[in-house]
């Protein structure tokens, strides 16, 4: 179904409570033709449950969701980290790793904790990124994202959040917590897939394609 709405200036709701999530996105969009809005612009909107077994699918469960309750277009991120010695975890868990209520620390230290055992050439891992950007009417658009490297057996660095400090993307001695915020933005998962959708919201701005 193609969206009836072709604006100079696109709203777009970031469908995540994810303060960090949140800065992170509005940095890499600044310059963008958007104005964002956040869901504490929405407070009655609902919780979406993230029970899809892909990052596609919870990030579309998400975006279509929130679009439909807010009237307005919405933006939403599912991302994670994938070992390839653990068969792909910990990704669409990455947030839970550790539990419903772990945060950040608690993650790493158990994932530290399961590949403890694993040695370096085995340590590969890929951070995957899946946005989707939903209309109110139903149509729902997704880009991906994708960055290889390795992760370390400590944590390194205090910028970025998640699994940041203990991975390094190919060809970097530095994890993604120790890059500053613009060396991070330019090579991550969540980077590429933004500037996916830029494209694609300039040929809206341009009149050139439909939502």
């Amino acid at each position: 179904m193609i969206g009836c709405f072709k604006l100079r200036i696109m709203d777009i709701v970031l469908a995540t409570r994810n303060k960090k999530k949140i800065e992170e996105i509005k940095r890499i969009t600044e310059g963008m033709a958007i104005s964002i809005f956040t869901l504490d612009d929405f407070p009655g909107c609902p919780e979406v449950e993230e029970d899809e077994d892909t990052f596609e699918a919870n990030a579309i469960k998400k975006a279509a969701a929130v679009a439909r309750y807010t009237g307005k277009p919405a933006l939403a991120d599912d991302s994670g980290l994938e070992v390839y010695a653990l068969n792909g975890a910990p990704g669409i868990l990455s947030s839970r790793y550790a539990g419903e209520r772990a945060g950040d620390r608690e993650n790493i230290e158990k994932l530290l904790y399961e590949t403890s055992s694993i040695a370096d050439e085995r340590r590969g891992a890929r951070f995957v990124c899946c946005i989707a950007l939903a209309s109110p009417d139903g149509s729902v658009k997704t880009f991906s994202g994708y960055v290889e490297g390795r992760i370390g057996t400590a944590p390194r660095g205090f910028n970025g959040f998640g699994y940041d400090p203990i991975f390094y993307s190919e060809g970097h001695s530095r994890t993604f917590a120790e890059m500053s915020d613009e060396e991070k933005d330019a090579i991550s998962h969540r980077g590429r897939a933004l500037r996916a959708i830029q494209q694609y919201l300039r040929g809206i701005s341009e009149g050139k394609i439909d939502f």
